[in-house]
């Protein structure tokens, strides 16, 4: 069985855009440069335990790290 990953982190996505944070401020927030982000935010890579409870964090102290972090995956057969 294959997965396909459709969206990584809609959630994450709109909530950051939704209060104006970019991949900037959270590769500052990391210590990371914009393009490990970019991969992370794409799937290319993924955020680390620590990476996803520090953005929550410090952005969004209100949202839970499941909502945050989920991705829109289909399997396919």
């Amino acid at each position: 069985m294959n997965v396909i990953a459709r969206n990584k982190h809609p959630n994450l996505r709109a909530e950051m855009s939704r209060i104006g944070i970019k991949q900037g401020d959270i590769a500052k927030l990391l210590g990371v440069g914009e393009i490990t982000v970019s991969k992370k935010m794409n799937g290319k890579s993924k955020f680390t335990i620590d990476e996803a409870f520090l953005i929550k964090k410090t952005f969004f102290p209100d949202l839970t790290i499941d909502y945050l972090f989920s991705d829109d995956t289909i399997a396919k057969k």
